[in-house]
């Protein structure tokens, strides 16, 4: 198929079993909300168009507890509204999908051009103290098979995902060859066998994540966005509230080596490392090619997952390399966590653009000379 990176996130999405969608329109995202106001009603599934972006992640919640896979679709401004309700899933341990097709900002700032300046947001963007899992692909394929496992890691941890897109890679056009269905795995929340009587909503077990019933199974349970305890009800109970903290932590933490994706390409003795994701690593894999075949000794790391960020990938890189070069489409922000995690063991610069415009090999290709 030749399709567009919006439509592929919806093919993903469908495949992956979502079954109910609400959302509000908004550039550039609307594709994916349009697409699926036509696709889900033939399958079974729910769309449903709220009067706001608030009330969208509202219903992705609402849906959630009762056992759909869910999800929701926005860009910079909506983004921003679902915040609150980002951290009610997050704390209340209910699986949604958020996409965020990236574009100018802050504000309304530039509605029909990239960026790629909601990473930091897409990480801390709701209050307190929390984990996130966020993914960025940089092809139509690969938002196809990222969409899929940002439904299985929302199901699996009981979280919320955010997909993280740009009006670049959300509007641009690829081959995609879906996968046979043997090819793709697909994984449902736990839910409990136990009788519903002796049901524990946030029971601590030994994985960390909780089974979790459906509303209208025969379970009833409470659920809050206040510090619970294994039943559901609020509690200020310090020890209480401290192991539910740290167990919040410890179910996305603890599985890192599970959930962490990425893309390289020669690093081994390289003495320049590109890193990059999203649609500016199309730009940084072209520059790397280019300059390879100038002989010059550079790789490059790419990232699919960028929360929980690639520590220890960073850190080995950083030992081994003389220079990182991340490009990215935005003032600085995921420079700052490179920086951090390499500790002066190594140079590391920036190449940015933050203008609407894509960060361009040539850009790539100039500051690499600079300090090769």
């Amino acid at each position: 198929m030749f399709v567009q990176g919006n439509h592929a996130c919806v093919l993903g999405a469908l495949r992956a079993g979502c079954r109910f969608f609400a959302g509000y329109p908004i550039t550039p995202s609307s594709e994916i909300m349009e697409i699926l106001a036509s696709e889900l009603p033939k399958i079974g599934g729910k769309f449903i168009q709220m009067e706001d972006e608030i009330a969208a992640m509202g219903a992705v919640i609402g849906a959630s507890l009762t056992g759909l896979k869910a999800m929701t679709a926005t860009s910079g401004p909506g983004f921003s509204l679902k915040q609150e309700n980002i951290g009610y899933a997050a704390m209340a341990e209910i699986p949604c999908v958020v996409v965020n097709v990236q574009r100018g900002g802050p504000s309304t700032g530039l509605p029909t051009q990239s960026s790629q300046a909601d990473v930091q947001q897409a990480r801390w963007g709701t209050h307190g103290d929390h984990e996130i899992i966020v993914l960025a692909p940089s092809t139509i394929p690969e938002i196809y098979t990222t969409t899929i496992w940002a439904f299985n890691y929302a199901e699996r941890f009981r979280t919320p995902v955010i997909l993280l897109l740009d009006e670049i890679i959300g509007h641009m056009r690829e081959m995609l060859k879906i996968p046979p269905d043997d090819e793709i795995e697909l994984w449902d929340r736990p839910r409990p066998e136990c009788e519903p009587g002796d049901y524990r909503p946030y029971q601590m077990v030994d994985t960390d994540i909780p089974p979790m019933a459906d509303f209208g199974s025969g379970y009833r349970y409470h659920v809050t966005g206040l510090c619970h305890d294994e039943t559901g009800f609020p509690t200020n109970d310090p020890q209480i509230i401290d192991r539910v903290m740290r167990r919040l932590t410890r179910k996305i933490s603890r599985y890192r080596d599970q959930i962490y994706r990425s893309r390289e390409s020669n690093l081994e003795g390289s003495e320049i490392v590109l890193f990059s994701y999203g649609s500016t690593a199309r730009a940084a894999k072209q520059a790397m090619d280019l300059l390879r075949r100038e002989k010059l000794n550079v790789g490059l790391f790419r990232p699919v997952t960028i929360w929980p960020f690639p520590e220890e990938q960073v850190r080995k890189i950083a030992r081994a390399s003389r220079h990182i070069i991340v490009c990215e489409a935005n003032m600085g922000q995921i420079v700052r966590e490179v920086e951090r995690i390499s500790c002066s063991q190594t140079n590391v610069h920036l190449v940015n653009s933050m203008n609407g415009e894509p960060v361009t090999p040539s850009q790539i290709m100039e500051q690499v000379k600079e300090v090769y």
